[in-house]
């Protein structure tokens, strides 16, 4: 099975519909942090819910489309990251996260993300990558300025959540400039 380490206690693995109980538990943990950040069909009630968010992913990645993976924290999932789009013919992805609190400051969005962006630059030949946040949420802003991306604009009152309209900020990096920032390749074992 494929297996990541991002630290010496921490690794990123494929999310997949088996892991469906673990989720749903993942999610009774984080659940009310993360709601307000992400998508909110990603953020389910039950056991059920949690199934079905996996199998969408999963008929996605079977269509060479988004892909889904867990971060495990001491043998515990505790977030993960994900390709929310990826268009192979276009040479373009978009790429997102999310974390329960008890697993933030300790890098692990970063050095996931960075998997997946080495990932779709240098196995798949992607030429842009994109991250889209609420211009409100500084941690996940911070991820992208770590990965070396671009603030490109903001969609002015394009997130709906509790009944208000959030801007959304759209950061993205290109081939070239992920090149330029890692030409060894990528190493995780060194990033901080």
């Amino acid at each position: 099975m494929f297996s990541l380490p991002l630290r010496d206690d921490a690794r990123l693995r494929p999310l997949e519909i088996w892991h469906a109980e673990e989720f749903a538990a993942h999610l009774d943990r984080a659940r009310e942090h993360i709601r307000p950040w992400v998508g909110p069909a990603f953020v389910t009630d039950d056991l059920d819910g949690a199934r079905g968010t996996l199998r969408r992913y999963a008929e996605r990645q079977a269509g060479d489309g988004a892909r889904l993976y867990g971060i495990w924290l001491d043998g515990t999932l505790v977030g993960g990251v994900m390709f929310t789009d990826f268009d192979a013919a276009m040479g373009s992805c978009e790429i997102g996260c999310w974390l329960e609190p008890a697993a933030e400051g300790l890098g692990l969005i970063t050095k996931a993300c960075h998997a997946l962006l080495d990932w779709a630059f240098t196995d798949r030949g992607a030429h842009r990558a994109e991250w889209h946040c609420r211009a409100d949420n500084d941690r996940s802003s911070a991820v992208a300025r770590r990965l070396g991306m671009t603030l490109e604009g903001v969609r002015r009152q394009s997130w709906p959540y509790a009944g208000t309209r959030h801007d959304k900020q759209i950061w993205a990096v290109l081939a070239p400039e992920w090149q330029a920032l890692h030409p060894e390749g990528h190493d995780l074992a060194t990033m901080e």
